[in-house]
């Protein structure tokens, strides 16, 4: 294995990479441990970012709430202002893993690993979560939907470093749910997940929502058309059935060691029609 740095400033971090453009950079390493081979473990240096100042915790500014990268899913689910703001993001961090993975895994892990199977992806994509990028050139924010690019591949560029999410604070959706299937109930990869939120009016009729599913397609599926079709419509079966239509139609799963390609399609259609009943809840 190469070095293994652990800097405590941003400016350190881009100085390294200037020096070593290949080297690695990890936070909780709960991803990159578990990728690793032998032979990648002597592919070169690794960075550690969990001790550099500012990529962590989570503040209000301007209108928005700013996620450091390195700020852990434990942390996310136990803050006051998550909880407060974005509900559906605390739910979906919620269902990774398990305690110890979410007390080392970050929000900056998790994005840039770029799985279909990120959990807090779907959610981030309905929030229009945006992130944080410096290199040496300087600074630039961009929608999380422009930055994940397919399996594993992001717009992440050399020598840059995700620092930060972006979420507008005023997001006006009264109704939220997440949901995932795995092969069991607990610390499980997702088969097909979902995150929905919308505003309904005070006859539960909805206003605007916003629908987004893990694991059917190469990164998170959304379709303008189908929250389109949402509006006006209440959350009952009738409304349900037929937009589990068009989510069936237009996510293109694969078939692996998990699941079929038949039952992610059938599963993420499904995942729908428990809308109703969590709308009852009062979830």
């Amino acid at each position: 294995m190469g070095r293994v740095y652990l800097p405590a400033t941003l400016e350190a971090v881009l100085e390294i990479l200037s020096r070593e453009p290949s080297a690695r950079l990890f936070a909780g390493g709960t991803d990159l441990l578990v990728r690793s081979s032998a032979v990648r473990r002597n592919e070169g240096s690794l960075v550690c970012l969990e001790r550099v100042e500012g990529l962590s915790g989570v503040s209000e500014s301007d209108g928005a709430v700013r996620i450091g990268a390195c700020t852990t899913h434990g942390e996310l689910m136990a803050g006051g202002l998550i909880r407060e703001r974005f509900p559906l993001l605390r739910e979906a961090v919620r269902h990774i893993g398990a305690p110890a993975v979410r007390n080392m895994g970050t929000i900056g892990g998790n994005i840039c690993t770029a799985s279909p199977a990120g959990d807090s992806l779907p959610a981030l994509h309905i929030l229009d979560a945006e992130v944080e990028l410096h290199s040496a050139k300087g600074r630039r924010r961009m929608p999380l939907g422009r930055f994940i690019l397919g399996p594993g591949l992001t717009a992440l560029e050399p020598g840059e470093v995700l620092t930060a999410v972006w979420i507008d604070k005023d997001q006006g959706f009264n109704f939220h749910h997440f949901e995932k299937v795995g092969q069991r109930k607990a610390m499980a990869i997702s088969v097909a997940s979902m995150a929905f939120a919308a505003r309904l009016n005070g006859d539960g009729i909805v206003a605007r929502a916003r629908c987004a599913f893990g694991s059917v397609a190469p990164k998170v599926f959304t379709s303008q058309v189908l929250d389109a079709f949402f509006a006006g419509k209440p959350l009952n079966e009738e409304t349900l059935g037929a937009a589990a239509a068009l989510v069936r139609e237009g996510v293109s799963p694969i078939s692996d060691v998990r699941a079929s390609e038949e039952y992610r399609r059938t599963v993420a259609g499904n995942l729908l029609m428990r809308l109703e009943g969590a709308k009852a809840a009062g979830r």
